[in-house]
């Protein structure tokens, strides 16, 4: 029995009706052969995988009361034919079908008397592929153990043999007295820690701001709060940096109201090669290339909803805190940061040099409070106290906008190929979560050659999710004519196109562009494609 971090147990307190703790990834598989059964691969591998990956067999017990956070037991009803289940995609078998079947799975809360994953084999792809959805509560990985588990679940070796499966038991589920002795002996230490933690960020916040006797703090109170939106550098003007907070509410957007347990699911694929070139003509990275374009993007298609705001948005951006010294990896090691979004400006190349400013700025916000002490205030914060807060800000979502408008994450992926019992990865396409107030979340995967970019909202506030997509691929093309060069690799015919789940082979640098054509699908009564099979769990 282990109990879970503060941290892992706020993904569970975040929960409503409306908001889920689940993140999921989309892996698009070639097949090795005509025989190659999907489903029955996935299982076995799956179920040999049990015994060595602790998230996929342990589940939640709950401390009377919510007194404490929950704890983790191995599961002694584990039941895999729960957790496998194979659909399929009527024909054709297109990209919007593909998107339509995963909005309705992501839009289902997980049985937290079950181990908290589920993973999808889906069939009936138009180009004869197959797809895997994993879907993963948050409380139990976080991105970093993702990569750690797919790793786990992949080969780089397209003949390696299949995992080993390792015996384990289920564990026997304390008592409610066990439950509550373990509680008071943990609440008669967190007095103590809270004190410290309270010091500790007192020190730390007057360090930041130059305050060197602590007991200065009280008589300088207003010059602190103002301080703690924009400090100085000792070093003078041509050094100046600004560590900026979030004080004030992000600006009204389409999307930032309070949402339903619907989903709509959009992605697009580019090539990671052009991305690279963006980041050498403009003297950027690939993360202020991507917020540029997300910026650009949301930047049109607000000006085509006449919803543009005269400020920029704010993007929160989640951030890893893992060290590589954690003994336990199956644990969320993850902060975020809030960066301003030039949507309120028309250059493109200035959006690049606005983010990268934006993006330095923001992570100076950890210099005031450390990620850490985020953790440790997790730690000690009450389940019942963090639940009614999570709680009354999904209430208050309707009435006051949040300090961020969304959620943009970029992150790396592997530059080799992967494979899953021979079959290989194609493109890999994350699936993130929304919350009431925050409708859209915008996640990029870097795989190989390509850029895949998942884009997920609440469905009844961005109905033309994949028109928002489109855009983000136009927006490569705008960098491109603003920079004056060639393009790396030819941006080809929308990749994951609606219509289409062809993925063409990324050509070589040196080609000549091709432009990108929009695809129309025609869609009876002018509603969303729901052509696609129901999902049954197949032992």
């Amino acid at each position: 029995m282990k109990q879970l971090s503060g941290l892992d147990a706020s993904f569970l307190y975040m929960e409503t009706a409306t908001t889920f703790g689940h993140v999921s990834g989309l892996g698009i598989y070639q097949r090795p052969t005509p025989e190659f059964d999907p489903f029955q691969v996935v299982y076995d591998r799956f179920g040999a995988l049990v015994g060595q990956a602790e998230p996929m067999r342990r589940r939640l017990v709950e401390v009377p009361f919510q007194l404490d956070h929950p704890y983790w037991i191995d599961d002694p009803d584990f039941d895999l034919d729960y957790h496998v289940r194979h659909i399929g995609l009527a024909p054709p078998g297109g990209a919007d079908q593909l998107g339509e079947q995963v909005s309705r799975i992501v839009g289902r809360k997980m049985d937290r008397s079950r181990p908290l994953w589920e993973v999808y084999v889906i069939e009936g792809l138009a180009d004869g592929r197959w797809a895997m959805l994993t879907k993963t509560h948050h409380a139990t990985i976080d991105g970093a153990a993702g990569v750690i588990l797919l790793n786990m679940l992949t080969d780089t070796d397209p003949g390696a043999p299949a995992p080993t499966p390792i015996h384990w038991e289920g564990e026997q589920p304390p008592s409610q007295s066990e439950l509550l002795q373990h509680t008071l002996q943990h609440l008669a230490a967190n007095p103590f820690k809270g004190v410290r933690l309270q010091l500790r960020l007192v020190r730390n916040l007057a360090d930041v701001l130059g305050i060197t006797s602590v007991s200065k703090m009280a008589s300088q109170a207003r010059t602190v709060m103002k301080s703690v939106s924009r400090t100085r550098a000792p070093e003078g003007p041509e050094n100046e940096r600004r560590i900026q907070l979030p004080v004030t509410p992000a600006p009204d957007t389409p999307w930032n109201k309070p949402i339903t347990a619907h989903r709509r699911f959009a992605m697009r694929s580019t090539s990671l090669e052009n991305i690279k070139a963006l980041k050498n003509a403009t003297g950027g990275t690939v993360n202020d290339v991507v917020m540029a374009i997300s910026a650009g993007a949301l930047r049109e298609y607000l000006i085509k909803h006449d919803a543009l705001p005269e400020r920029p948005l704010r993007a929160m951006v989640p951030v890893s805190i893992r060290t590589g010294d954690e003994t336990d990896p199956w644990t969320n090691r993850v902060s975020s940061i809030i960066a301003d979004l030039p949507t309120n400006c028309a250059d493109p190349l200035e959006r690049v040099a606005l983010c990268r400013e934006a993006m330095a700025a923001a992570k100076r916000q950890f210099e005031l409070v450390p990620a850490s002490a985020l953790s440790d205030i997790a730690q000690t914060a009450s389940p019942v106290v963090a639940t009614a807060a999570m709680r009354l800000v999904s209430r208050m979502s309707s009435r006051i906008n949040l300090p961020a408008n969304l959620t943009i994450s970029n992150v790396p992926g592997p530059r080799t190929p992967l494979y899953f019992a021979g079959a290989r990865l194609d493109n890999y396409i994350p699936v993130s979560i929304v919350t009431d107030g925050m409708g859209l979340n915008i996640t990029v995967h870097s795989y190989l050659e390509n850029l895949d970019f998942g884009i997920i909202a609440a469905r009844e506030l961005v109905p033309d999710l994949w028109d928002m997509a489109d855009m983000h691929i136009a927006e490569i093309g705008r960098l491109f004519d603003a920079c004056g060069i060639d393009w790396a690799v030819p941006q080809l015919p929308p990749a994951m196109r609606r219509g289409s789940t062809h993925v063409a082979p990324v050509p070589r640098r040196g080609a000549n562009p091709t432009p990108a054509v929009k695809a129309k699908v025609p869609r009876a009564g002018g509603g969303a494609r729901t052509a696609s099979k129901s999902a049954t769990a197949r032992s």
